[in-house]
């Protein structure tokens, strides 16, 4: 396949793939675009007059990987694949598994028809590790065995994870730790309250990247690994993430709950190499700090 190119000055994407690959039939070129083959930087796109800015990096993958990454939803990526996991980008809104409201629209379910390359009689099938939440966009990891799933399991706390968020008002510590016991057992909301036999301990690190006059983008890594943790923490605070009205979130400039799963770091469960991965922030977060 062609190599990437970096954009250096802002254009249109068709042009600029005329150019960047000159020997390359231009019917061939927009039948790239019309499979989904073309990609900047790492996301697909089928729109010929894409505005490019420079440090963009425009890349072109197989027709073949086009078709088989169109059974996923827009904006759910695969990032790594191999015999043992398969890491992904999941978009907000996204349920990880299903639940009694929904059945069908799941990164699992989409992901099951990923593996079995839409043939349903396939044998291939994937494992969940982890969970995000709906509203929680960024990287997931999935098992492709058994044996994989639960060694990951059995080391996840080891994994290094890391998360982007937008909140509002300005922090005022450039880093800190917060530590609460978090009460899970309401199916809709988690609470925090003294330690008891109800509650779960959680830790989570954070540090400012950078203030707004009313947000900040803060970077959170995860100690322990309870649900709602980061925004329960948050919110408790007095900083809930934008858009997240369950935890007293007074605005919602994106329309969407501004956390992210960014970064994540871990052993491969079978060969033990170091594994990392990146997913920067969206753009509809970006531009809010």
């Amino acid at each position: 396949m062609p190599q990437p190119v970096k954009v250096s000055e802002t254009t249109e994407l068709l042009p600029f793939l005329f150019t960047a690959y000159p020997d390359v039939k231009r019917t061939k070129v927009r039948q790239w675009l019309k499979f989904g083959a073309v990609l900047i930087n790492g996301v697909p796109t089928t729109r010929f007059n894409t505005q490019l800015q420079p440090g963009d990096v425009v890349s072109v993958r197989s027709e073949k990987a086009a078709r088989e990454q169109n059974l996923l939803p827009p904006g759910m990526t695969v990032l790594h694949e191999d015999p043992e996991i398969i890491v992904v980008n999941k978009p907000e809104n996204l349920l990880t598994i299903a639940s009694e409201a929904e059945r069908e629209e799941t990164a699992y379910a989409y992901l099951t028809d990923y593996v079995k390359r839409g043939r349903p009689q396939s044998r291939d099938r994937i494992w969940i590790v982890h969970r995000l939440d709906r509203e929680t966009s960024g990287l997931m990891i999935f098992a492709r065995t058994i044996e994989a799933k639960e060694t990951l399991q059995t080391n996840w706390d080891q994994a290094e994870k890391c998360y982007l968020a937008v909140v509002e008002g300005t922090m005022r510590d450039d880093a800190g730790t917060m530590h609460s016991h978090l009460d899970e057992n309401s199916p809709y909301k988690v609470y925090p309250g003294p330690p008891s036999e109800r509650t779960r301990e959680a830790i989570t690190h954070y540090r400012v990247l950078k203030r707004g006059s009313d947000r900040t983008l803060v970077s959170l890594r995860l100690e322990t690994g309870r649900r709602h943790q980061i925004r329960v923490q948050l919110a408790a605070l007095g900083h809930p993430i934008v858009g997240d009205v369950k935890y007293e979130a007074r605005t919602d400039p994106a329309k969407r709950l501004g956390l992210h799963s960014h970064t994540l770091k871990l052993s491969h469960p079978v060969t033990g190499e170091a594994l990392s991965f990146e997913s920067p922030l969206p753009l509809e977060l970006v531009r809010l700090v």
